[in-house]
């Protein structure tokens, strides 16, 4: 495990030792952590129950953090907050797309997919589903869209524009400096070695799994998971 890492997690509870995930995001307000988020609460008692400890490191503030973890459901105590990207770079992490035009401009180049693979098409898929994912809401409206227990077409779409309304609505919670707009994060699983048995770095937005339509199917060599559905 690279030291960055290892300092990063030396004084928190139940993170120094034994198997750990530890996930790092952008900005608060970045669409990836909150989807991320909304993934990793249905399976917290999964994870508790194999004796996998879980911190996550993200860019904000103390009250983005509770705005945060009160919309996911993420547990404050498990998010440490940073107000730089400090750790991102010791990590070797994706700063994002840089040049001079700055940083909105920048992520709205991202938007549209450049210097950010993969992200038009994860576009995409929210809007006409997934049959490889399982459903994210129980909406009778959906039920119209698509077969039961599987992504429906535009059910991701309006996951994603929930999470949009509530960053927009709060953004100078969620975002305090827009310096970072662009960092992305990643996922580091800690063996019981100390060795890295996982490691994804993001290249783009919308990119934080390699498997995007299970994102935690990196998980499921270590314990059970079952696909979930949002209510």
């Amino acid at each position: 495990m690279s030291d960055p890492l290892i300092e990063a997690l030396r004084d928190i509870p139940g993170m120094e030792s034994g198997r750990r995930l530890v996930v790092v995001w952008g900005q608060l307000g970045d669409f990836d952590s909150l989807e991320y988020a909304q993934a990793l609460v249905p399976v917290l008692p999964q994870l508790e129950q194999a004796g996998m400890g879980l911190h996550a490191f993200a860019i904000g503030n103390a009250a983005g953090r509770d705005r945060f973890c009160l919309f996911t459901g993420f547990p404050p105590e498990r998010l440490t907050v940073q107000a730089d990207n400090r750790l991102h770079q010791a990590l070797d992490l994706y700063g994002g797309l840089a040049t001079p035009a700055g940083p909105w401009p920048n992520l709205m180049l991202m938007c549209a997919g450049i210097g950010s693979p993969g992200t038009l098409a994860e576009v995409l898929r929210g809007y006409t589903g997934d049959r490889q994912a399982p459903a994210r809401l129980r909406w009778p409206l959906f039920r119209l869209a698509g077969s039961e227990g599987t992504l429906r077409p535009f059910e991701l779409a309006t996951v994603r524009l929930q999470n949009m309304v509530e960053v927009l609505g709060n953004w100078r919670t969620y975002v305090p400096r827009d310096t970072y707009l662009t960092q992305r994060g990643g996922t580091f699983l800690v063996a019981v070695d100390g060795s890295l048995a996982y490691v994804h770095r993001e290249r783009g937005m919308l990119g934080f799994s390699e498997t995007m339509a299970n994102p935690l199917a990196f998980l499921e060599p270590f314990l059970p998971l079952e696909k979930t559905t949002t209510p």
